[in-house]
């Protein structure tokens, strides 16, 4: 059996600089990995099965379906694979977890398959799934340009905490779609944010709170009714500062202490809130 990772990530920075004439927004990102991970595991059959430990999981709705036949179609492999998915990263969240598993099953597939593919024909067909999907193939600390679909690896972030809040509420339909759609042209930022935590890294230094931008912060609140009861019990936890997930609904914040970062996630628990404790994950080997 093969055990292929697909860890979460979280947004440092992310800038909007403007709207692009393909409809796409430009971008400009510092994304990380954390150790918060689905863990995927394969073997060979006749015919693809698809399990997961999470009932709300629907392969049909997910990147991994969608995965699998763009690779057996462009490779024309006719093997099967039986495959057992622990789901860790809580679904539609704003951590990437789809576009993490896409990224996995390529990985896990293109082995057990003894399919042979390299790293660069495995971006091209990441790239094809969505922009996200190509990050997950460097993993650590990277910037993002264009839709997200470019990617630099950075020198990688000193060792932080994670705590993580997954609040409870509804799904809501097309949820970065109308996040793009709620900003403005005072919302564009020119992409100096992420580059002075770029000039940071590239020094050795490591990030504060005060350098963590999300520009969907500005307009998460009038999208997810509901949130802000919950962001102000995330900080009411004693949180330095708490920023949106990606697109979100999930919320972090960022701690240097362990004990500090413990306590945050422990107050979260004691208020019977979907929390998570995690820290930064540099880039590893996602086969096991």
């Amino acid at each position: 059996m093969l055990t292929v990772l697909a860890p979460a990530k979280i947004n440092l920075t992310l800038e909007v600089l403007a709207k692009r004439p393909d409809g796409f927004h430009e971008i400009r990102s510092v994304i990380q990995t954390i150790n918060l991970c689905d863990s995927f595991h394969l073997q060979l059959s006749e015919n693809i099965e698809l399990k997961s430990s999470m009932s709300d999981w629907v392969s049909e709705a997910s990147l991994v379906s969608k995965t699998i036949g763009l690779l057996q179609e462009s490779t024309g492999c006719g093997k099967g694979a039986a495959v057992k998915i622990e789901k860790r990263i809580p679904l539609v969240s704003g951590l990437g977890g789809d576009s993490s598993d896409a990224a996995a099953i390529l990985h896990g597939l293109n082995r057990l398959w003894e399919l042979g593919l390299s790293q660069e024909e495995l971006i091209g067909l990441a790239r094809q799934l969505g922009s996200d999907v190509v990050f997950f193939f460097y993993g650590g600390t990277a910037l993002l340009e264009g839709r997200g679909e470019r990617v630099t690896p950075l020198p990688l972030l000193p060792h932080m905490w994670v705590v993580l809040m997954m609040p409870p509420m509804p799904s809501l339909q097309r949820k970065t779609e109308r996040l793009y759609t709620s900003l403005k042209a005072s919302h564009y930022t020119d992409g100096q944010i992420t580059d002075r935590l770029v000039t940071q890294l590239a020094g050795g230094g490591g990030v504060t709170s005060s350098m963590v931008f999300n520009v969907f912060d500005k307009v998460a609140l009038e999208n997810f009714a509901g949130l802000e009861a919950y962001w102000q019990q995330f900080l009411q936890a004693r949180a330095g500062e708490v920023h949106l997930a990606g697109s979100g609904p999930a919320l972090f914040t960022l701690v240097k202490d362990k004990a500090e970062a413990e306590r945050i996630h422990r107050h979260l628990q004691q208020q019977e809130l979907e929390s998570y404790l995690a820290d930064t994950l540099p880039v590893i080997d996602k086969i096991g």
